[in-house]
């Protein structure tokens, strides 16, 4: 972008509230700072000053890409953000930059691929239909995130990290607690402090380890002086707590297809159709509130037509770009026939989500076992009076109440 087409002008700062949304409601605040430009400037709820907003689906994957934007400056200065329990740790995984990042992820690189996934493919689609069974079992009504969201999505992490099977109930408690503002952010630091200790002694004892699991991957890593101790408990709490951000996905997805009966009645009769129904749910659902974690211009960038000052903080809405007509005729249209479908739900650059392809399975299985086996599955109240979560970062429902 040649110098003459870059504009100097600010755009005005505009507030952007910490809304507890409902449903698949799209945010209206982010809908108008859409609608006016590719780039704004917003000043969040927390911390102090104002940050650039991008959301054209081709400018954020640029940002995201760029390495003259990066995560590792954003603990250095007091950048706006969502919420209170956001704030970042130096060193954390998620504020790492490449090469130290890329190094880290490398450790365990192997469990994500799709020969990974697949290891842990019939355990998963095991444990899913105990789950299952046990609804039947208990008969309706019933808690659908309670009885078989949330402890499918906290199963399937826990089989891809290798933690033991006795002890997922408390991984499963840590993981509710560590993203959620709602019970304190005392108690999220004492729940991420708990779940630290308990990955440093996993990673430890499997050093030298020859399993495919992620625990066993950085317990090797860690032996061969790859990666510190710090590091791998970083890491692996930052792919645990994963679990939570999958149980809502999949509780939005769900609150979805049983509003949408049409949908769900779709997916029943055409199987074949499923993997890229879902990827397009994926697109539509909007799987998180406001926007994730800052980026610091390292130098002076053009993007969007605006000049990028160094030192400036930037966000970028992956829900915005999933949204972008540009490249998604019709965003507010569910289309099962769309294709290709470059969604941005796990994110783009060196930081993506490396859990894509895990969540992509278990949303299948999900849809595969609870269609298939619970035919007259519906809710069983009115779709507003479903409750969802509030004061957290990833957006789904607190409870699904069905019947069947």
């Amino acid at each position: 972008m040649s110098e003459e087409t870059i504009t100097e002008i600010l755009p005005p700062i505009r507030h952007w509230p910490a809304l507890d949304l409902s449903g698949v409601d799209f945010d209206p605040v982010l809908t108008e700072l859409m609608r006016e430009g590719p780039l704004t400037r917003i000043q969040l709820p927390h911390g102090e000053g104002w940050a650039w907003l991008v959301t054209r689906y081709d400018d954020v994957r640029t940002v995201a890409g760029d390495p003259r934007f990066g995560r590792e400056a954003v603990p250095d200065q007091p950048v706006t953000r969502f919420a209170p329990h956001c704030a970042p740790r130096r060193r954390a995984v998620p504020f790492l930059d490449p090469p130290d990042h890329t190094r880290l992820r490398g450790a365990v690189a192997a469990a994500f691929t799709a020969r990974g996934v697949e290891r842990v493919r019939e355990e998963s689609r095991r444990m899913l239909d105990e789950l299952v069974d046990e609804l039947l079992q208990d008969g309706p009504p019933a808690d659908l995130t309670a009885a078989v969201l949330s402890p499918f999505a906290n199963a399937v992490i826990c089989a891809l990290m290798g933690v033991p099977a006795a002890d997922r109930h408390t991984l499963h408690t840590w993981t509710e607690l560590i993203p959620s503002s709602s019970h304190g952010t005392k108690a999220g630091e004492r729940a991420r402090d708990e779940m630290g200790a308990y990955f440093a002694d996993l990673i430890g004892l499997r050093e030298g380890g020859t399993g495919e699991d992620v625990t066993s991957l950085l317990g090797a890593a860690v032996g061969r002086g790859e990666v510190t101790l710090e590091e791998a408990v970083g890491l692996a709490i930052l792919l645990q707590t994963g679990a939570e951000a999958s149980a809502n996905n999949s509780g939005q997805m769900f609150y979805l297809l049983l509003t949408r009966p049409d949908l769900a009645e779709r997916l029943r009769a055409e199987p074949e159709i499923r993997p890229r129904a879902v990827a397009e749910l994926l697109r539509y659902i909007p799987h998180r509130n406001a926007v994730g974690l800052a980026r610091i211009a390292l130098e002076d960038v053009g993007v969007g037509g605006v000049r990028i000052r160094a030192g400036d903080a930037i966000y970028v809405s992956y829900l915005a770009a999933n949204r972008d007509p540009d490249v998604f005729p019709y965003p507010e249209t569910i289309d099962f026939s769309r294709g290709p479908d470059p969604h941005v739900s796990f994110g783009a650059g060196p930081h993506a989500c490396p859990a894509g392809t895990l969540v992509q399975m278990q949303a299948e299985l999900l849809v595969e076992a609870l269609l298939g086996r619970v035919p007259g599955l519906r809710p069983a109240v009115p779709a507003e009076q479903v409750p969802f979560r509030k004061g957290t970062s990833v957006r789904g429902p607190q409870a699904l109440p069905v019947t069947w």
